[in-house]
C-alpha cells in the first residue's frame, strides 16, 4: 500500500486506530496505539515521538526522544482487537539528524540488502525461515532468594498417560521423538494450526504446510513461502502474533523458547537462503548438489563464520539446551545435501533451478529475525566476495562417524558465553557496508554478558540441588 490508499482504507473500513508496531533491540514486538484521524499523509514522512530510553538495548535517559516512521506497505486490519485497528510496522529515526536509527534492527536488515545491490552480485536475497513452537495448555515459573521453579503441561504431554481429563483419558498421545506427522486424535492441534493458517493467509501471508513436529507434548511448525530479507522478517513478527494470539483465544499458550522440555526434541528455525539477480536464481549450477561456484562459496562464507552468526542466530542461554547431539540439532560445522545432521544442507526436493537454496540449520526462533538473516547474509557474501572454500562436503550421518573422525569436524559454541565471544573476535564481515554498525556488535554483546549470561549463571537449578545438596 502506499499512504494514500492506507488512508482510504482508514475511511472504507471505519477503522478507530492504528497501532504501530516495532522491534526491541533483543528481538521482542512492542507496540503503541493512536486514534486513527491522527495518521496523515505525512506521518509517513514526519513519524511519531516516542521515549526509546525505555525500549530494551536502546537509549539512554538523557537522550531518549525517538521517532518511528510507519511503513505503508506492512498496513493490515488487526484481527485479535475488538475495536477496529490497523497495523503498520515501523522504522525508528533519531530525531535530530533524521538518519535511520543504527540499532534499530529493521534499519540494518534493511541497509542489509542495499549492501548486497551495490555489490553487484546480486540484487534479491530470499528467505525462507521454518520456525518451529510448541503449545502448551499451563505453564509456571518463577525464581527468588529461596526458591527456583518452572512448570509446563500440555494434554499432549506423554507424561499425561496416566492422568484423567474430565474424568476419562483416551491415551492418545505422542511419544517422545514421535510426534513427527501422527494423525488426529494423537495430534490434537490440527484444527487450532488450521486456524493460525486461515489467520495468515487473511493478512497475506503465503503458507505451504502445517504439521506437528517431532517431540510429544505440542511441537508445531507452520512453513511460510520464501520471500525477500525484510519483508520476510516483517512477516516472522506477523507469525508470532498470530500464532501467540489464535492460541490465547483457545486457552492454550505458544513459546518459541527453543528448550522448554527436558528430554525432547528443541524448536528450531532453519533458514533457507538464496540470492538472485534480474530475476535470476544464482545458486543454481553443476557442481555439488546442483550448486553453482558462488552457492558453495556462500556456504563457505556461512562456515567459516558461524561461530559468530550463531550469537545472533542462536541468541539465548537455553539456545544451548537445544544445540546438543542426540536431538537433530546441527552441533557439526559441515554441509551436505539432504543430511540433516550437518549445520548447512542442500535440500534435493525439486531439480527447478529456482528452487536451489541452502539452509543453515543452527538457528532457533528467539532469535531477532532482522539481525539474524542479516547476519547471514553477510557472512554469504562475505565467502562470495572472498571465493571461500567450504572444503569437502560431508554426507554420512555426523552423529554415527567413529570419533577420532568426529574430532576433526567443527563444532558450534558450546554455550552463549562462547558464541558472544566468538562474535566478539569476528565481526569485521558485519560491518562492510555499515549494515552493523561496531555500537550495534558492542551493545548485543555487553547485553547479552550483563543481561543474560551473568543472571543465569548467579542462579542456582533445580538439578543442581539433586546433584549436589548432599555433598
Amino acid at each position: 500500500m502506499t499512504p494514500h490508499e492506507v488512508l482510504t482504507l482508514i475511511k472504507e473500513k471505519s477503522i478507530k486506530y492504528v497501532d504501530f508496531k516495532f522491534q526491541d533491540f533483543p528481538g521482542t514486538w512492542q507496540h503503541f496505539t493512536v486514534p486513527s484521524h491522527c495518521l496523515e499523509a505525512e506521518s509517513f514522512e514526519d513519524g511519531f515521538g516516542f521515549d526509546g530510553s525505555s525500549i530494551r538495548g536502546w537509549q539512554a535517559i538523557n537522550e531518549s526522544d525517538m521517532l518511528i516512521l510507519p511503513d505503508p506497505t506492512t498496513a493490515f486490519v488487526d484481527p485479535f482487537r475488538e475495536h477496529s485497528t490497523l497495523s503498520l510496522t515501523c522504522s525508528i529515526l533519531d530525531p535530530i539528524t533524521l538518519q535511520p536509527y543504527t540499532r534499530d534492527p529493521r534499519n540494518v536488515a534493511k541497509k542489509c540488502e542495499e549492501y548486497i545491490k551495490s555489490t553487484g552480485i546480486a540484487d534479491t536475497v530470499y528467505f525462507g525461515p521454518e520456525a518451529e513452537f510448541f503449545v502448551f495448555d499451563h505453564v509456571r515459573f518463577g525464581q527468588e532468594a529461596n526458591y527456583g521453579m518452572y512448570e509446563i503441561d500440555s494434554v499432549e504431554g506423554i507424561w499425561n498417560s496416566d492422568a484423567e481429563c474430565d474424568g476419562h483419558n483416551l491415551g492418545h498421545r505422542p511419544r517422545h521423538k514421535e510426534g513427527y506427522f501422527p494423525v488426529p486424535p494423537t495430534d490434537t492441534l490440527q484444527d487450532l494450526r488450521s486456524e493460525m493458517v486461515d489467520v495468515l493467509i487473511s493478512l497475506g501471508i503465503d503458507v505451504e504446510a502445517h504439521h506437528h513436529e517431532v517431540a510429544t507434548a505440542g511441537q508445531c511448525e507452520i512453513d511460510m513461502r520464501f520471500g525477500p530479507l525484510v519483508r520476510m522478517a516483517d512477516q516472522l513478527m506477523i507469525y508470532k502474533y498470530v500464532l501467540k494470539n489464535v492460541a490465547a483465544r483457545h486457552g492454550k499458550t505458544v513459546t518459541f523458547m527453543p528448550k522448554p522440555m527436558y528430554g525432547d526434541n528443541g524448536s528450531g528455525m532453519h533458514v533457507h537462503s538464496s540470492l538472485w539477480k534480474n530475476g535470476k536464481p544464482l545458486f543454481a549450477g553443476d557442481k555439488y548438489a546442483g550448486l553453482s561456484p558462488l552457492a558453495l562459496h556462500y556456504i563457505g562464507g556461512i562456515l567459516k563464520h558461524a561461530d559468530a552468526l550463531i550469537a545472533f542466530c542462536a541468541p539465548t542461554t537455553n539456545s544451548y539446551k537445544r544445540l546438543v547431539p542426540g536431538y537433530e540439532a546441527p552441533v557439526n560445522l559441515a554441509y551436505s545435501q539432504r543430511n540433516r545432521s550437518a549445520a548447512v544442507r542442500i535440500p534435493m526436493y525439486s531439480p527447478s533451478p529456482k528452487a536451489k537454496r541452502v539452509e543453515f540449520r543452527c538457528p532457533d526462533p528467539s532469535c531477532n529475525p532482522y539481525f539474524a538473516f542479516a547476519a547471514i547474509a553477510m557472512a554469504g557474501i562475505d565467502g562470495i566476495l572472498n571465493k571461500t572454500d567450504p572444503g569437502d562436503p560431508l554426507d554420512k550421518n555426523l552423529y554415527d562417524l567413529p570419533p577420532e573422525e568426529l574430532a576433526k569436524v567443527p563444532k558450534v559454541p558450546g554455550s552463549l558465553a562462547e558464541a558472544v565471544t566468538a562474535l566478539e573476535k569476528d565481526h569485521q564481515f558485519l560491518l562492510q557496508g555499515d549494515v552493523f554498525t561496531q555500537d550495534v556488535i558492542d551493545t548485543w554483546i555487553e547485553y547479552k554478558r550483563t543481561q543474560e549470561i551473568l543472571p543465569c549463571n548467579l542462579r542456582p537449578t533445580p538439578y543442581e540441588f539433586f546433584l549436589y545438596y548432599d555433598c
